[in-house]
Formats: structure tokens, C-alpha cells, sequence
């Protein structure tokens, strides 16, 4: 996986190296800007994945460099932390209703702001892999074919009947392959709170699944069992 690009823009000095080390050493890439002016040339002419922006900059300052970002029709999206010196609720309220992510304060713990970065980075990509399900109309592999708006389970051209929990455990599986789920988790997901504990729902389930599209239910080829955990779709 590449790493992400992170442009911190501030006019001081030891807080830019201060995050450019910080950042670098948790695995960052890190682009330094001492201007507003300077942070939005570099944000126009590079793949940026997140902005530290700080409040008070010399020329134009982080409330109008953020405003020219969400009014910029390739660019509003990038996620944005404000930093500032200044603690007025004023200031804080201002930047988010104007599109800021998040908000931090200085002097700032270094480890709350990696945390603040991490969890927006991480939602910006749960969001992109949730647009990206959906753009995927269907799931082909090895013969079978799970139609994600028909709601249709077909095994080389022959249609599968399933019922509705077993085609949305199905479903489950195959848009996430490798990707390894509890059993409790997968009660969760597919019959909710209210059947946690009961998980030989999900084993049955598994065992009708594979009958329909296994050639070898007993070597199966597709939903592939985590000894002791869950279950897990095959990764290709």
C-alpha cells in the first residue's frame, strides 16, 4: 500500500518539522507549505490525502485557503485538520461550518492528532470502498456469479435459488474476499443483536450455501473456514 500524502501548512517553522517527523516516523508522506498561497499551489499540482492547516497564516489565512478548497470542484473532498493558537469557540465553530474535518488546538499532543488524522484517513477510505461496492453491479469468479442488484445466484450460467439471509451472507463474503469474519459478526451483520450467541445460525446457513454452489461441499472452493473463528471468501 502507498503512503499517504499529508500537506501541513503553518508559518512556523518547528511545527512544521515537528509534524514532518512525527508524521514520517507513523508512516506518512509529508509535504511542508509556510503559506496559504504556497499550500494551495502544492495542493493544485499534487495527490494530497489530507491537509493540516493551520488558523493564523501570513497573506491569506487557513479560514480562506479551506474555503478556496471546498469551492474547488477537484479538490473539496480532501479531508482538512485546522490547527491553531487561537481557543475561541468562535474560531472553531467558523471552521467547521465551512468544511473543516476536525479541529485541534496548540500547543497540540502529537499522538491525539496522528489519531485524529488516522480515523479521518481511515472513513475517507471505508468511504471509497463503499462507493466502489457500489459501483460493482456483479461478483464472476470461478464460474459463479452473485447479480448484486438482481439479487441473483447463478453457477456456470445455472441459476441458484437462495433464500434471503443465505444470499446476504453470500453477498457479505464475496465484496469482502480474505477478509476473515466472526462468527458473532456475522450474526450481527446478517440477523442482528438479538441472535448473538447462536452461532450455529451461521454455520447451518454456510453448510446450505456451500451444498449450492460447492462441487465439494466438503472441499470447498469458495467460503473458506477460519478453524475455530468464522469465515472468510476465497481471495483471488
Amino acid at each position: 500500500m502507498s503512503k499517504k500524502n499529508i500537506l501541513t501548512v503553518d508559518d512556523e517553522i518547528h511545527i512544521l518539522e515537528l509534524l514532518r517527523y512525527n508524521l514520517e516516523t507513523a508512516g506518512y508522506n509529508v509535504i511542508q507549505a509556510e503559506s496559504g498561497e504556497e499550500g494551495l499551489e502544492i495542493l493544485d499540482k499534487n495527490d494530497i490525502d489530507a491537509v493540516l492547516l493551520d488558523l493564523m497564516l501570513p497573506g491569506i489565512d487557513g479560514l480562506e485557503v479551506l474555503r478556496r478548497i471546498r469551492t474547488n470542484p477537484e479538490k473539496r473532498k480532501t479531508p482538512v485538520i485546522m490547527l491553531t493558537a487561537k481557543g475561541e469557540e468562535f474560531d472553531k465553530v467558523l471552521g467547521l461550518e465551512m468544511g473543516a474535518d476536525d479541529y485541534i488546538a496548540k500547543p497540540f499532543s502529537v499522538r491525539e492528532l496522528q489519531a485524529r488524522l488516522k480515523a479521518i484517513l481511515r472513513r475517507v477510505d471505508d468511504q471509497k470502498n463503499e462507493n466502489d461496492k457500489k459501483k460493482v453491479k456483479k461478483i464472476s469468479i470461478h464460474g459463479l456469479e452473485i447479480g448484486l442488484e438482481t439479487r441473483t445466484v447463478t453457477m456456470n450460467g445455472q441459476e441458484i435459488e437462495m433464500s434471503h439471509k443465505e444470499f446476504e451472507l453470500l453477498k457479505l463474503l464475496a465484496e469482502n474476499p480474505g477478509r476473515v469474519y466472526s462468527r458473532d459478526i456475522l450474526l450481527e451483520k446478517i440477523w442482528g443483536y438479538e441472535y448473538i450467541g447462536e452461532t450455529r445460525t451461521v454455520d447451518v446457513h454456510i453448510r446450505h450455501i456451500r451444498k449450492k454452489i460447492e462441487e465439494d461441499d466438503s472441499n470447498p472452493l469458495f467460503i473458506k473456514t477460519v478453524r475455530g473463528y468464522g469465515y472468510k471468501f476465497r481471495e483471488d
